[in-house]
């Protein structure tokens, strides 16, 4: 999940060997360096807009956006897009070590992004992980006034331009490229209704056993629009989106395989998020949801307020890994009985730089009588052998 949206691992060889690279970082933390890295807590002071901002101590913590855009203007008729952008901060250590070098540094960024040509039936993903370091990737505080960038990295080889999120006072720019795919975004997302705390002040289990938790907070709509670039067109693109940030330092569970998600906007206005972690042997070690008012009220469901049941399957011809691909969402106390379809069947994200796979995907909502009633996204991760992230 998010808590969820996007949140992985790194194997330790590719941070091991990253942090032992050529560029000023020792193999190992001198002895004077921090070791302790924070852990979530349920009664984590909150403060914004500085809390949009990055949390370094934190061992892990990510910015994901995911939308659904429509071109804007000719060409007619209008072309439907969905799309991902996330940029996680990976922490090697709890603070840059104690060295007299600007190459000092204590993360890892790794980006992902995906556009999903719906139109037409076109899903291309992008990656990046690379270095906190000068002229090549960073993360920055948020301010009270003026622009703040978040976290940024120069694009992929070959590509002018950087991967970014910044943010504006009142909303986020988020921009990245990649020519070598052919894709690019450079897009504003303006929240439409407040910050959500997904859990009693953020606060969200990850397992049953105590620290395995996270911080987690949301905003359910913003209101889109900018350019989106596929192959040789270039469009204005207009939607609405979901943010979701998270951080934490606590791994998952051992006997935990992965999680699935699932982030709707519904017709009627009101927002839905769920998720549920899945154990190896297939049982569920933990639900969570909360339920969104259109004034943006929350309510927070207990597991037996809700339950999904998958309804279709999907096997990547790729990784050969079978994923869910229909599911049936109830939610009887507020009168909901959702069908949640794909839009697209193969949505797989196939990040090699980090050595997983997973399914993050538009969908269509409908109700009981097969009327569309909302669109969102869904993230399946964990599926499939050797292809557990253990954040």
């Amino acid at each position: 999940m998010r808590s969820s949206r996007t949140r992985w691992r790194l194997l330790a060889g590719v941070a091991t060997g990253l942090l032992a690279g050529p560029v000023g970082a020792p193999s190992a933390p001198p002895a004077s360096a921090p070791s302790a890295w924070h852990t979530a807590d349920p009664g984590y002071r909150w403060s914004f807009p500085q809390d949009h901002g990055p949390h370094p101590g934190y061992q892990n913590e990510w910015w994901y956006f995911t939308g659904h855009l429509a071109s804007v203007g000719p060409p007619e008729p209008k072309v439907r897009f969905g799309y991902q952008l996330t940029l996680f901060r990976i922490g090697l250590l709890p603070a840059p070590p104690p060295l007299q070098s600007r190459w000092a540094s204590a993360n890892l960024l790794m980006g992902h992004a995906a556009i999903t040509d719906l139109t037409r039936g076109e899903h291309r993903f992008s990656e990046l992980l690379v270095r906190e370091m000068p002229d090549l990737a960073g993360f920055g505080p948020v301010r009270g006034v003026g622009g703040s960038t978040i976290a940024w990295a120069r694009a992929p080889a070959g590509s002018d331009g950087v991967w970014q999120v910044r943010w504006e006072g009142d909303r986020f720019e988020l921009e990245m490229v990649d020519r070598d795919r052919g894709m690019a975004l450079r897009l504003t997302a303006r929240p439409a209704r407040p910050v959500v705390f997904q859990g009693p002040n953020g606060f969200v289990r990850k397992a049953q056993a105590p620290g395995r938790a996270s911080l987690y907070t949301s905003f359910t709509r913003l209101e889109t629009e900018g350019t989106l670039t596929l192959g040789d067109q270039r469009l204005t693109v207009k939607g609405l989106s979901w943010m979701d940030q998270e951080f934490g330092s606590s791994q998952l569970a051992p006997e935990v395989a992965g999680w699935d998600w699932y982030g709707l906007q519904l017709a009627d206005g009101r927002d839905l998020m769920l998720y549920v972690m899945r154990r190896k042997d297939r049982g569920v070690e933990l639900r969570s949801g909360t339920l969104v008012e259109r004034d943006g009220r929350v309510r927070y469901l207990a597991p037996g307020d809700w339950s999904v049941r998958e309804d279709g399957s999907w096997t990547s011809r790729a990784t050969k890994t079978t994923y869910p691909a229909g599911w049936m969402v109830e939610v009887p106390g507020e009168g909901l009985r959702l069908r949640i379809e794909p839009d697209l069947a193969d949505q797989e994200n196939r990040a090699a730089l980090a050595g997983i796979h997973y399914w993050e995907g538009s969908v269509r909502v409908l109700d009981a009588t097969g009327a569309p009633c909302g669109q969102g996204y869904v993230e399946l991760t964990g599926h499939g052998e050797g292809n557990r992230p253990p954040l």
